[in-house]
């Protein structure tokens, strides 16, 4: 049955404890990339990498590190869930690019060059202006090719995404977004990016975040499931995966920092806030890590194979990681 399949989610940022573990192996999590910094340094980031070493000790028999695709293929052997480390911004490695390779050595996976504002490296989704990747992008870029850390582009403008696409030798990821097509939102993505980033060999993971979502909150499952279908249409069933951008048990306060880190004394609402900041209600068929298996039905229901449902829920993923995760030349 294809709601018995293993899943990988590429784009987590839940108020980790154990309920969320055991909810994520409930719903036969294989891996999550989870966030451990959206605008911390170096320090503060590696901080959060010692909390997350204690909870590989204080729940070993549910959760390990995922740093290789073996990581992955030995945490679904042993039931337990693979945590994958990535940033969803480029502040760990401030000005400094030796600090790629000491981040992909403390197990980071995936890095993301903004964070919706201009960083050092690229030009964020929020900006008036979109001026592509910078001098210090190009070269952070092929360091991160070079060590085998994936270049996200989540939250990056378009001219900046399209030629982090053009510059780096390995595919990148956008991680958690959708087709504006569907849903026009700043995070979402146009066609001419999802087709260049398919014909690069890049993976979307589709977002479950209502603010990317037609309809947010009350988007229905049938939507959603067409969404994918008319995406693997454009791209192609090898470059879609899940990326829920999934929030779980957070409180609203935690938008505040998501949204404004230490750069503004001013609230920015974000997008689709309507003006108050908080995090959305969630659509009632994806809930938490136990409802993956709503939408591997719902897939089924708008006529993907069991192979291709596979694919989306874990293989595309697993695949990606296996190449991207090692270094290269």
């Amino acid at each position: 049955m294809s709601e018995d399949l293993p899943v990988i989610d590429c784009l987590q940022y839940a108020n980790w404890s154990e309920k969320v573990f055991r909810q994520m192996r409930e719903g036969r999590l294989a891996a999550v990339h989870v966030t451990i910094c959206y605008h911390e340094d170096f320090k503060e980031t590696v901080a959060n990498i010692g909390a997350w070493n204690r909870r590989f000790q204080a729940f070993s028999d549910i959760i390990v590190p995922g740093r290789t695709a073996a990581d992955v293929d030995a945490a679904m052997a042993s039931d337990r869930t693979a945590i994958v480390f990535g940033c969803q911004n480029c502040s760990p490695i401030e000005d400094d690019i030796d600090l790629v390779e000491i981040c992909h050595q403390l197990g980071i996976r995936f890095l993301q060059l903004t964070y919706n504002n201009q960083s050092l490296l690229a030009t964020g989704c929020y900006e008036a202006e979109d001026s592509g990747v910078t001098r210090m992008g190009r070269q952070v870029i092929r360091e991160m090719n070079r060590v085998g850390m994936v270049v996200d582009m989540s939250h990056s403008a378009e001219r900046s995404t399209l030629e982090a696409i053009e510059i780096s030798e390995r595919p990148i990821a956008i991680t958690h977004a959708n087709p504006a097509s569907w849903h026009k939102a700043l995070r979402n993505k146009s066609d001419t990016v999802l087709a260049a980033l398919a014909e690069s060999g890049g993976m979307l993971g589709l977002s479950l975040y209502p603010h990317h979502l037609k309809d947010k909150s009350a988007c229905t499952l049938t939507s959603f499931c067409e969404m994918v279908a008319r995406t693997v249409e454009l791209m192609g069933i090898d470059h879609v995966g899940f990326g829920s951008d999934l929030c779980q048990d957070q409180p609203d306060s935690v938008v505040e920092w998501m949204r404004n880190g230490t750069w503004s004394r001013e609230m920015d609402y974000g997008e689709g806030s309507a003006g108050a900041a908080g995090f959305p209600e969630q659509p009632l068929w994806f809930r938490d890590n136990r409802d993956f298996g709503n939408i591997l039905e719902g897939l089924k229901g708008v006529g993907f194979s069991t192979g291709e449902i596979e694919r989306i829920a874990y293989r595309n993923w697993l695949d990606f990681y296996r190449t991207s995760f090692e270094r290269g030349a």
